[in-house]
């Protein structure tokens, strides 16, 4: 979810238009997944028309996934990626791609658990680094984001891992660094370099100077995106982050803003259930919703959540009271912290007991999946599914 921002405020695009550069998209569709110089609509079609007499085509549904990320339809990115998975569950590309998307959609702390997947499925940090490291950069962690994009530079994502990079470092209020880190860029003539140093100047205090930047671009530009430039400094690192990267900007008249720092994630409610993806139709339509493994993160009113009947979970522990499962879950949150990065943990409420579960997934397999993570750290879990009288609520709030 994106939080409270205001939609109108969406000054990343205003600054790229006004510079003469080629419009924002999601972020995750700025990672360079075309492997030629085909666009994203044309790589789309020939990979739909493939589908059209090969639903499994592999090759063809990632390459459908990428290129509907990079057009910025994340739904019908996310529809490929989960069909992908149900064909080929073992390779870490259908994770990586719904990780990315999930960045894309301003819910970094959703992206994690899929990054932590594909890793443990084979995937190196080059190839998802530069992902990841928005996800951090999100998150107000840009020590790891930094280290994830430096990872990328040599991935095949490399120039958009450098302009991350360069940001980031802005962000953390190196202006010298961040300029260094666009030079390879700057000396190949890439038409990204005049947006990336206008926001550099002006997340590290220079709105003057990313005024001019801008302005020499795109001659009497300034008075429209001064306001913007002007603001960036006075944001918080997740804020900002979010501003030159996905295009967001908070609203002022809020008090709270979508990405809190790490002190506030356990208020987030990360779901893992959707429900599997369509086929994919022989012409682009319109998307539809998809659900995959790790949905979006959102905000969980302290009272009972209704679930649906017949959800599949995994029961972790249960008790005669829920007194005891917020101590569990966060021992073993703390034990195994990459394993439960982006996971809630609820309480499920029957008649005789209360029980310490996690999901919903998306179907028995899914669930299998993570119980076989689980075990391998020694946890033990089983699947369950809950009735129409369990009462199931985030831990901390029965």
């Amino acid at each position: 979810m994106r939080g409270h921002f205001m939609p109108g405020l969406r000054f990343a695009a205003v600054l790229l238009a006004l510079s003469g550069v080629a419009a924002l998209t999601p972020a995750a569709a700025q990672t360079g997944y075309s492997a030629t110089s085909e666009s994203a609509a044309a790589a789309l079609a020939r990979h739909v028309r493939t589908l059209a007499s090969d639903p499994r085509d592999f090759s063809a549904l990632i390459g459908a996934g990428k290129a509907a990320l990079e057009l910025g339809d994340t739904q019908t990115a996310a529809g490929f990626f989960a069909r992908a998975d149900e064909v080929d569950p073992k390779s870490p590309l259908p994770q990586a791609g719904m990780g990315a998307i999930s960045v894309a959609n301003g819910e970094p702390q959703a992206a994690l658990p899929y990054f932590t997947r594909a890793q443990q499925l084979g995937a190196p940090v080059a190839t998802f680094g530069a992902d990841r490291g928005l996800a951090y950069d999100l998150m107000g962690r840009q020590a790891q984001a930094q280290a994830d994009y430096r990872a990328a530079l040599a991935g095949p994502d490399g120039d958009e891992a450098r302009r991350r990079l360069a940001l980031s470092l802005a962000i953390s209020g190196d202006r010298a660094g961040a300029l260094q880190m666009l030079a390879p860029l700057a000396a190949r003539g890439d038409g990204s370099v005049n947006r990336c140093r206008a926001f550099i100047l002006a997340l590290t205090g220079d709105s003057n100077g990313a005024m001019v930047a801008t302005d020499a671009a795109m001659p009497g530009s300034w008075a429209r995106v001064a306001p913007f430039l002007q603001k960036l400094s006075s944001l918080g690192p997740a804020q900002k982050a979010a501003a030159v990267n996905l295009g967001i900007f908070p609203d002022s008249g809020s008090p709270q803003y979508a990405y809190a720092g790490p002190q506030s994630a356990g208020r987030v409610d990360d779901y893992l259930k959707v429900p599997a993806a369509p086929p994919p139709a022989p012409v682009v339509q319109q998307p539809q919703p998809v659900q995959v493994a790790y949905a979006a993160p959102v905000r969980q009113a302290p009272a009972p959540v209704a679930r649906g009947v017949g959800k599949v979970w995994l029961q972790l522990s249960s008790g005669a009271s829920p007194g005891a499962l917020q101590s569990e879950f966060d021992r073993m949150k703390s034990d195994h912290r990459d394993l439960f990065e982006g996971i809630r943990g609820y309480v499920a409420r029957s008649p005789d007991r209360a029980r310490l579960v996690i999901g919903p997934f998306r179907g028995p397999s899914d669930a299998q999946i993570f119980a076989d993570d689980l075990d391998s750290v020694g946890i033990n879990s089983f699947r369950w599914t809950n009735s129409a009288t369990d009462q199931i609520v985030p831990l901390g709030t029965e």
